[in-house]
């Protein structure tokens, strides 16, 4: 285990619900529209931070649609800067695909016991060292508080790096769509 970055207050949002989520297709760098549920869970992160963010607070969203989609609903009226370091983990060759299609053609993938860390094999995709070198470039460059709109997979590897534990610890900590994963001084809590 690492020390804890020392870095501004964050409050991280994952994007809400979306068609594929609810078919159980892999997005990656793709990606499908919000579902209604996907709306109204980022209207519940807006409630969630309405009150609570300090007057000057950054939005930085990953370009994906279904991510600026949540970040426009949970902070209306806000602007919202675009960064793809913030972009969910290319899964190559498996983007678009349900899991069942991928143990089919990849059976050694269903060896894999933890349900994050084999996403880091597609072909043609990401490694967990690329993913965690611009990951860790974008939160080097962050200079004051900020909400964060972003995706399942990153979230998660953001917020091992930001708690000082191993990148391989993803599957350790909670996920969720509508909620809240604030940051400050070392310490994680989900505001729900």
């Amino acid at each position: 285990m690492g020390c804890p970055m020392t870095l501004p207050e964050l409050w991280i949002l994952r994007h809400g619900q979306t068609e594929w989520n609810v078919a159980g297709r892999l997005q990656g760098l793709l990606d499908s529209p919000l579902t209604e549920t996907g709306h109204a869970q980022a209207a519940a992160q807006g409630r969630i931070l309405a009150g609570i963010l300090p007057r000057e607070v950054a939005v930085i969203s990953s370009p994906s649609p279904r991510a600026l989609t949540t970040g426009r609903i949970a902070m209306p009226g806000q602007e919202i800067t675009q960064d793809p370091r913030l972009s969910e983990i290319d899964l190559g060759a498996w983007q678009g695909h349900r899991l069942p299609d991928i143990l089919a053609t990849y059976p050694e993938v269903e060896a894999e016991a933890d349900p994050n860390l084999w996403k880091f094999h597609a072909p043609g995709g990401e490694s967990l060292p690329e993913m965690e070198a611009r990951v860790r470039s974008f939160l080097a460059d962050l200079d004051g508080p900020a909400v964060l709109v972003t995706h399942g997979v990153t979230s998660r590897l953001m917020r091992c790096l930001i708690l000082g534990l191993p990148v391989t610890a993803l599957s350790e900590l909670p996920g969720g769509q509508g909620v809240v994963h604030h940051l400050r001084d070392g310490v994680a809590r989900v505001l729900p």
